[in-house]
């Protein structure tokens, strides 16, 4: 499995999935729309976390520069 995410872009990720928690914690969503949005949530953690994308990865796009070879 190679890494096709950027640092910047798991950050953001994170992020996102923070939030839909605030939103989750302040009660302002629930229901389906909870349900929908926390499966996307684990899914934005997970790839934060070790970088890489299987969407990416299908549709051949990187946002991780390639590593320069000497």
């Amino acid at each position: 499995m190679v890494k096709n995410m950027s640092k910047a872009d798991g950050i953001v990720r994170i992020i996102v999935a923070l939030a839909i928690a605030g939103l989750w914690y302040a009660e302002i969503i629930a229901g389906t729309l909870l349900i929908v949005l926390g499966v996307v949530a684990a899914i934005f953690i997970i790839t934060g976390f070790i970088s890489f994308c299987p969407l990416y990865a299908a549709f051949g796009l990187r946002t991780r520069a390639k590593k320069k070879t000497t």
